[in-house]
């Protein structure tokens, strides 16, 4: 097996599954470790629910999975978090990163967010999105994991335990000779984890390159794309078929993200939509959800449907400070998973999901065990399809993901 990957979350997983299948490598991904054997692959995703876990739980979730893909023979273990570098001051990226660096005995690895696809680029340490440094973008207002520094090895540093450096452009630029011997005298000085700057699709290539040989490599899903794209195929099946099955679509957009509000207002205006109220959950409970329910599965048989809890940040906020941060996460992830339980038992197949926590609640609840991946419905948002249990077929997207026109593409 070429790369074994451990992602923090489910669209991640999706993301960076599908620049490994985009290149013809033969990917599978698996929710949580698996326990029993798989097809052969090239690469093995394993979709952990660790970005906005308890520091511990994360790491030990992380850990399970590096063990369980050493032990299927992986060359290379890359650990995927988002591109705009999810996380709070304490974690989990530097945790989980360090704690997989213990494990593997390393004393040096790269951390690379960048992803020139969606304008996400790194320079002089410094993360943008577009022109906008990461702080001053929408980033800086999300609800769960507000990303107030732009300054990835101040923030990481903030994370980690050992020291956190910069492979800057200059040594990306000179080729992956110099990086490695960039890394080489950032090791002998005492720093552990390097960020390294990127801004173009040759530098990501670059990068794969100079940490062909690590054992650990981090960031987001371009480079760990890159890094199965250098290696030849060796087996294993392509793509997943490429069904796209029959029935209703069920747009479900649990994401507050700004590229998501404007994909949700889009849809309204030509599909039938109904809101999952957070205030009326607290309310009603049980009772709401199953008015949700019965109303989608009245809209299911004329056809697609929407239902969305995506709003402004300063509703969220409101909700968080009744409920608190976690619970009120809790509270729309539960209610999304139970939805899509009781959508499954009216017979519905194919479910588009915004938001990597929407998403894995909505996985969990379907019991989806194993994913195979066809062609892309944006750039990185890939169809995919169910190998266990057969049959379900599934967009899951990123909430930063997608154009304006994400779903009516996606039931066109």
């Amino acid at each position: 097996m070429i790369l074994g990957a451990i992602a923090d979350d489910v669209t991640g997983a999706t993301d960076l599954a599908s620049l490994i299948n985009r290149a013809d490598r033969a990917v599978l991904l698996s929710f949580g470790v698996p326990d029993r054997p798989l097809p052969p692959a090239d690469a093995l995703i394993i979709a952990t629910k660790s970005r906005m876990a308890p520091v511990e739980e994360a790491k030990t979730t992380a850990l399970q999975a590096a063990r369980y893909l050493m032990g299927a023979g992986t060359a290379q273990l890359f650990f995927k978090y988002c591109s705009t570098f999810d996380s709070t001051e304490r974690g989990n990226i530097g945790p989980v990163t360090e704690a997989l660096m213990g494990e593997l005995g390393v004393d040096m690895t790269l951390a690379c967010p960048t992803y020139p696809a969606y304008a996400r680029t790194v320079y002089q340490g410094h993360l943008f999105v577009g022109a906008q440094p990461l702080a001053e973008s929408s980033m800086r207002h999300h609800p769960l994991t507000p990303m107030t520094d732009s300054n990835l090895v101040r923030f990481l540093q903030h994370q980690c335990q050992g020291r956190v450096g910069l492979c800057p452009l200059q040594a990306v630029e000179e080729g992956a000779g110099a990086i490695k011997a960039l890394v080489a005298r950032r090791q002998e000085a005492g720093e552990r984890i390097l960020i390294a700057d990127a801004i173009l699709d040759r530098h990501i290539a670059t990068l794969a390159a100079a940490a062909a040989d690590m054992p650990l490599a981090t960031g987001g899903a371009a480079l760990g794309g890159a890094l199965a794209a250098q290696q030849p195929s060796t087996r294993g099946v392509r793509k997943g078929a490429q069904s796209s099955g029959k029935g209703p679509v069920a747009l479900l957009s649990g994401s507050c993200s700004a590229a998501t509000m404007v994909q949700v207002k889009n849809a309204i205006e030509f599909v039938p939509s109904r809101p999952l109220d957070p205030i009326r959950l607290i309310a009603n409970g049980p009772s709401e959800i199953a008015a949700v329910l019965d109303w989608a599965c009245d809209r299911a048989r004329h056809g697609d449907f929407l239902i969305y809890s995506t709003a402004e940040s300063a509703l969220i906020k409101d909700v968080q400070a009744e409920l608190g941060v976690e619970r009120a996460g809790a509270l729309l992830e539960d209610a999304f998973g139970e939805i899509a339980s009781g959508l499954a038992r009216a017979g519905l197949r194919r479910f588009v999901v915004a938001g990597g926590e929407t998403s894995g609640a909505v996985i969990r609840a379907l019991k989806i065990r194993t994913l195979s991946f066809g062609d892309e419905l944006d750039p990185g948002v890939p169809w995919t399809y169910s190998i266990e249990p057969d049959g379900y077929v599934f967009a899951l997207k990123s909430g930063n993901f997608g154009s304006p026109d994400f779903f009516r593409r996606a039931i066109a």
